[in-house]
């Protein structure tokens, strides 16, 4: 029950005395330990996506993306230059720190500033960033920039309710699940229902606290294998 009650007794939401709408997500540049995140650029980027993601031994990584896998070199350049003219989706390039070169994209997506809200989406990520402490840096890099810098309230993340690889992430990086949105969208010839993941700023400072220190050099050995996982860390209090 909320402790809130206007004049008639009637709950209400927490007071945001003096709110304003925060600024929509900018392309600027993000550094990290192990990568940096860009503005997408089709003259930058393309060659080196293109190239990471043929990496892939099949198709499947596609298999919940809006998109198709991309047959050549030119279709993909075409599909970079049409999104990167729009500012919602913001599309932004992973460059791994050691090699310079992209391996990967993600978006800051259905941008509200007025309310504080915005999500991630559009995440492809290749073979040569799946599963690397690179992977994680991205999304919080992308997070910090959301939560610290922009001071938005609510930062979601939503999925086909059918693919499991990104509900696992979401849980992971310390979403909380929200529920499912039946019959939500339709896309390739084909119904979808929708999870819905958040983290909103009251819980940004404890996701985020794990996160950096997942992160930190201290939790790696000399071979870049982690010491404590993600889960572990976050269950730590750290």
């Amino acid at each position: 029950m909320s402790a809130h009650l206007d004049p008639y007794g009637q709950p209400l939401g927490h007071p945001l005395p003096g709110w304003t709408a925060r600024p929509a997500p900018a392309r600027v540049t993000l550094e990290g330990r192990f990568c940096r995140l860009e503005p997408l650029d089709a003259d930058r980027h393309t060659d080196d996506l293109y190239a990471a993601y043929a990496l892939a031994a099949d198709g499947r990584d596609w298999t919940y993306m809006s998109t198709h896998a991309f047959a050549s070199p030119a279709g993909y350049r075409a599909y970079v230059e049409t999104a990167t003219r729009a500012d919602d989706p913001l599309q932004y390039a992973v460059v791994d720190g050691r090699t310079g070169t992209a391996v990967g994209t993600l978006a800051l997506m259905r941008q509200d500033p007025a309310n504080g809200v915005v999500e991630v989406g559009s995440v492809a990520f290749s073979p040569l960033l799946k599963r690397t402490p690179i992977s994680t840096e991205a999304q919080f890099l992308l997070m910090s920039y959301a939560f610290d810098e922009l001071g938005y309230r609510r930062y979601e993340w939503k999925c086909d309710s059918l693919n499991a690889p990104s509900r696992k992430a979401a849980l992971r990086l310390g979403f909380s699940f929200e529920g499912i949105f039946r019959q939500a969208l339709v896309y390739k010839d084909r119904s979808r229902d929708t999870a819905w993941y958040s983290v909103i700023d009251s819980e940004w400072p404890h996701v985020g606290k794990a996160l950096r220190e997942w992160l930190s050099p201290d939790n790696f050995d000399a071979d870049g294998v982690q010491k404590r996982s993600l889960s572990t860390v976050r269950a730590s209090g750290a």
